[in-house]
């Protein structure tokens, strides 16, 4: 065996002693606070060889919420884990609202790194020394977290500047974890429920994705100077100016926005400075402009990271999460709230299947009939007055119910929704959002059906009728075709005949044991009784005891079988949850 080849098994052996060693870790903390009996359910411990118990929950741990344990567990689970809990929070698809109200609260707090080992960073990362390229960095952190830690700075032309610097190895970290994730992912793909709308190795995949693109704060540069391209002629938006030359994937400088942090001016209703309804609306300017027109909003606007600027302008920060929206997904948004707006539930439920991904054929029929319910109990108010949050978790739940999966876009859009609507009506409560929202609404039905639009969806209308009106005498000609040449085929499948031929299947497997056991055991005696002829004793041979033993254990098989089929069910996670 070669050199390199020596050392990558070597290296293999050690990160898996590490991998099984950060595992049982893991273990400890979820039987810590509670959650033992999912890893029951997924034997876990038949891996790990040994139950890691670790210590018990107290009485007044499990009196607290599910909810609750849940971010504590993830807390104490380290960064990767805190990471995943704040992106699992912008998620309601996934999780309840009390989750998502928890998780909101999730803090991501590291002890900040030595000045001297951010030099270190900022030198690898940029190539040049930190003291050539700016004239003062402040030793001390602006905020300091698991993945980054962030710094005021001033260039050498004197303009205030932050300057964010990823965590050494932390992508080293985030791979390893998200590597055991999947491992356990796997295991709990056989106990829970949901398994096939949001399958547990599908939501680490897309946690993993998620997170390295974070980690690449070029993709975070490419963000802002998309957001800036955007807002430049909007005088109420600002963006941090992103230095180009002084940025990589591992280090990002942006302009210092001078101003306070939203939380503060929400917390404080006589905060100095500020006109509250003046803020509100270009709030909420700034939120239907990124969703009606750019087709590309913050996904993470919480107070946090918004900046009241002077004259009641914000000030945007933190561009890891963005969404994007095609101008179809726009547009089936519009109808969507036009649709709930008219208490439509056809249109509501053809739109909802429209944007979702159903993981099987639905009943449509009773599909409207629980929308129709829904509505009805907002009949009688207006649109201003319905508690967009609810409404939406309810029409996600049944989508849930249907096996309907949102697509992750409009998951981020609603929890981003929910969270501006929240700042708003803190703002200014007698701002009627359903009117500050109807000329954008109108704008783009406008260009969807405006002729002279090219952009507008009134020419692709044409275009796919055209296309429509060419492919169809060739398409039926085909048909015909295939029907006179015998070549015609149609599929029919049918939920109750699958079920009854694996009920087949099964009888068969039965009866062809019961036939075995049955002649195994004919056959044990006739040896038995062959022993027996001409002597006192009867001696049990031992091809007859083998046949015996074989006999009782296809029968003690089936008849488990038989008993226990149908019986073990699956974890519901969303009951559980609940």
């Amino acid at each position: 065996m070669d050199l390199p080849a020596a050392l990558r098994e070597t290296a293999a052996v050690i990160q898996a002693v590490q991998d099984l060693k950060r595992l049982r870790e893991i273990s400890k903390v979820v039987v810590r606070h509670g959650f033992g009996e999912i890893l029951d359910r997924a034997k876990v411990w038949d891996v790990l060889g040994r139950r890691e118990d670790g210590q018990r929950p107290s009485a007044e741990e499990m009196r607290a919420t599910t909810a609750r344990r849940f971010r504590e567990t993830l807390a104490d689970l380290g960064p990767t884990f805190i990471k995943l809990g704040q992106i699992l929070s912008s998620r309601p698809d996934i999780l309840p609202p009390d989750f998502i109200a928890e998780l909101s609260h999730l803090q991501d707090r590291a002890a900040p790194m030595p000045v001297q080992l951010v030099f270190d960073l900022i030198e690898k990362g940029l190539g040049k020394p930190a003291n050539q390229l700016f004239a003062h960095v402040d030793p001390e952190p602006l905020a300091s977290a698991s993945i980054a830690q962030v710094h005021r700075a001033r260039l050498r032309s004197g303009e205030d500047v932050v300057v964010k610097v990823q965590r050494p190895g932390i992508e080293e970290q985030i791979r390893s974890d998200t590597d055991l994730l999947f491992y356990l992912a796997r295991f709990l793909e056989g106990v829970i429920a949901e398994t096939g709308i949001y399958t547990p190795t599908g939501i680490v995949s897309e946690f993993r994705s998620a997170m390295l693109l974070e980690l690449d704060f070029e993709n975070e540069a490419r963000n802002i100077e998309q957001f800036a391209k955007h807002h430049r002629d909007r005088p109420t938006v600002v963006i941090p100016k992103l230095h180009g030359d002084l940025s990589c994937r591992t280090v990002i400088t942006l302009e210092e926005l001078k101003g306070a942090k939203l939380k503060q001016v929400l917390d404080d209703p006589k905060f100095p400075g500020v006109d509250r309804k003046s803020l509100a609306r270009h709030v909420l300017d700034a939120s239907f402009h990124q969703l009606f027109n750019d087709g590309l909003f913050h996904g993470d606007p919480h107070p946090g990271n918004v900046i009241v600027l002077s004259g009641d302008r914000i000030g945007l920060l933190d561009f890891g999460l963005v969404g994007r929206l095609t101008r179809g997904m726009q547009e089936s948004i519009i109808l969507l709230v036009l649709a709930i707006s008219l208490k439509d539930p056809d249109t509501v439920a053809r739109q909802l299947y429209k944007v979702g991904v159903p993981d099987e054929r639905i009943n449509l029929h009773q599909f409207r009939a629980d929308i129709h319910d829904i509505l009805e109990r907002y009949l009688g108010l207006k649109l201003a007055e319905v508690d967009s949050g609810v409404l939406m978790k309810e029409l996600i739940d049944l989508a849930m119910k249907y096996k309907i999966k949102i697509p992750k876009e409009y998951a981020v859009l609603s929890k981003a929704a929910a969270t501006t609507e929240g700042i708003i009506r803190q703002l200014d409560p007698d701002l009627d959002i359903t009117q500050a929202a109807l000329p954008y609404a109108k704008q783009l039905l406008y260009d969807r059906y405006n002729p002279g639009s090219m952009s507008g969806g009134f020419l692709r209308v044409l275009l796919q009728l055209q296309g429509f009106l060419q492919d169809t005498p060739q398409q039926l000609s085909q048909i015909l075709m295939d029907l006179e040449g015998g070549k015609f085929n149609v599929t029919v499948r049918n939920e109750e005949l699958v079920r009854l031929n694996s009920n087949v299947k099964a009888l068969g497997l039965l009866l062809f044991a019961g036939m075995i056991a049955s002649a195994l055991i004919v056959g044990a005696f006739s040896l038995v009784g062959r022993a027996s002829d001409g002597n006192e004793a009867t001696h049990w041979p031992i091809p007859a005891l083998v046949g015996l033993s074989l006999a009782a254990m296809m029968f003690g098989a089936a008849v488990t079988w038989t008993l226990i089929s149908g019986r073990l069910k699956k974890i519901s996670v969303r009951r559980f949850f609940k």
